[in-house]
């Protein structure tokens, strides 16, 4: 990929990452090789965490710190820099150090890693320039749509509208905005083909019916609801004794209609009244009257007991749900290991869009513990690697597992043990590097593995070279951008056709604001000229991004 060779002298200054994270890792190595940057990495030691793998990079300075406070900035030159990134997995720890970075360099650019979202908004107002992200929101739908077997539905709103990416034949040609993949070959999507039309993979207006028909309509989550419902009420045992009287019942029924010489109306009278005790004892009926009288008399005292367990029963299970959430047996879920902040999100995502859910995690305060308990969720407290505890999740009725520890042997001990158990099961793993994530799913057939740091990591780095980045679009273990570029004076964009950059670049212009309007065009005239202050909306690979960025600027 060619560099970026046409810089402003500004655009030198140096860029400073706070981290040891493989999110860290993957944004320093997209920084330097991606947009050819120089970089400052405050860490607490060369030697723990991704702190080797960073030292070992090219055009890195390692700065060891405890924490990133003012001693750490200094020796970073922080008042010279053009932008830092805070990717601590404390989020007031990060606004803390935001502020104090703020308090050195008033122009620096703020990158901000925060898992609370909600609160990340409120603190941009905080700061000149700031952007805040969360690599666990950027991730989860990856995740979601592996784990019910397609790609998407990932949806993303932009100016004012949302899109979302689906099937070219699942849309209407008219809602489609632009090609996106060919997934014919799962492992090597062809992203942002040369022949748009070859793209199986679209982006597309949405409506607000496409998530139900997206994913299992709607109208089957009350079924499987009831159907789960009545499974923890009704003990099987008491099931197959009532059931076996009912038939009993309708068994002396019919022998009134049939033998004792009632109409059908008459016999129905009879049987309910005999169950009910009433049952007149008459020598002058005829034997088989007699008969069915005591037969249907039994089995109405039998009935009572019945309702008490039923009644008993459901008052017991009511409780212990209420203590410790519903109970199995489950069927056609998703289970998801580890609950911390990736599969937080995945959870209340598959549960928004209707598939059920079984958590698993051994940590009884997990983070997305309290937030399964409000929706519902059933989780298991336990080592997920243990076959019991993944039976006890019902792994063996489920559609899918998807585990989500931080640990990509533990992903993978849990992920071969759900397959001794049920060898067609879909599995979706979380692993940091590429490579072993290929050979694991090859040697071992599974189906798809995911790196959150790799998903994330390109709209880090994008943010941090000040461009902003609107969402991101995972396509297998890859990632497309939503970016918006403005087109600024002297630069190589300016009077260049939306055609002409279309073909020089790895991108895609889905929108155009031009200069003298504020509104969005989403059909933009491919022999429009660009001209200063009209701004791109694009959808673009990693390398088409710093291709179309070296152009901007």
């Amino acid at each position: 990929m060619p560099t970026l060779q046409l810089r402003r002298n500004d655009r030198r200054r140096h860029l400073v990452v706070c981290g040891d994270s493989p999110l860290a890792f993957r944004l320093v190595d997209e920084l330097i090789n991606r947009y050819d940057e120089d970089v400052t990495v405050i860490l607490r030691s060369k030697q723990e965490n991704y702190g080797p793998r960073i030292a070992q990079l090219t055009r890195v300075k390692v700065i060891e710190a405890t924490a990133p406070d003012n001693n750490a900035f200094q020796q970073a030159k922080l008042g010279t820099a053009r932008a830092l990134a805070l990717l601590g997995s404390d989020d007031a720890g990060n606004i803390h150090a935001a502020l104090l970075a703020q308090d050195i360099n008033p122009d620096l650019r703020l990158v901000l890693r925060l898992f609370n979202t909600s609160l990340g908004h409120r603190v941009r107002t905080l700061f000149t320039d700031c952007a805040v992200l969360s690599d666990a929101a950027m991730a989860a739908p990856s995740f979601v749509a592996a784990s019910l077997g397609r790609e998407g539905p990932t949806h993303i709103r932009v100016s004012g509208r949302t899109l979302y990416v689906v099937r070219r034949d699942e849309v209407e040609a008219q809602r489609i905005i632009c090609g996106l993949a060919d997934t014919s070959d799962q492992a090597h999507p062809d992203l942002l083909p040369v022949d748009e039309h070859s793209t199986d993979l679209v982006l597309a207006f949405a409506n607000g019916s496409d998530v139900e028909k997206a994913v299992t309509p709607r109208r089957r989550k009350w079924l499987t609801a009831l159907r789960r419902n009545l499974g923890s009420v009704f003990n099987r045992r008491v099931g197959v004794a009532a059931l076996s009287l009912f038939v009993l019942l309708a068994i002396g029924t019919t022998m009134f209609a049939t033998f004792g010489g009632y109409t059908w109306w008459n016999a129905i009278y009879e049987t309910a009244l005999d169950v009910a005790g009433a049952a007149q004892p008459l020598d002058s009926l005829p034997v088989i009257n007699k008969i069915t009288q005591v037969m249907v008399t039994i089995v109405g005292i039998s009935i009572i007991p019945i309702i008490t367990a039923v009644a008993l029963d459901a008052v017991v299970s009511a409780r212990l749900a209420a203590a410790a959430g519903p109970k199995g047996p489950f069927h056609d879920h998703v289970v998801v290991i580890g609950l911390g902040q990736v599969g937080v999100r995945v959870i209340a995502q598959l549960h928004d869009l209707g598939v059920p859910v079984v958590g698993i995690d051994r940590n009884e305060s997990a983070r997305g513990v309290p937030l399964a308990k409000r929706l519902g969720i059933p989780v298991v407290i336990g080592d997920a690697s243990r076959d019991d505890t993944l039976r006890a999740a019902y792994i063996g009725t489920s559609r899918a597992l998807v585990t989500l520890s931080s640990h990509d042997v533990v992903n993978l001990e849990a992920a071969l043990t759900a397959r001794a158990i049920r060898h067609d099961l879909t599995v979706v793993l979380r692993l940091f590097d590429n490579d072993f994530a290929r050979l694991v799913e090859r040697r071992f057939n599974i189906n798809v593995s995911r790196s959150v740091s790799s998903l994330a990591a390109p709209a880090f780095a994008a943010a941090m070279v000040e461009r902003q980045v609107i969402g991101t679009i995972p396509v297998g273990r890859r990632v497309l951008l939503i970016a918006e570029v403005p087109v600024g004076d002297g630069t190589g964009l300016n009077g260049m056709t939306v055609r002409q950059v279309e073909q020089r670049c790895e991108v895609r212009v889905i929108g155009l604001q031009r200069r003298t309007e504020q509104r969005l065009d989403w059909q933009s005239a491919a022999d429009h000229q660009l001209v200063p202050r009209d701004r791109l909306m694009v959808v673009a690979t990693r390398s088409g991004l710093g291709q179309i960025l070296a152009s901007s600027i």
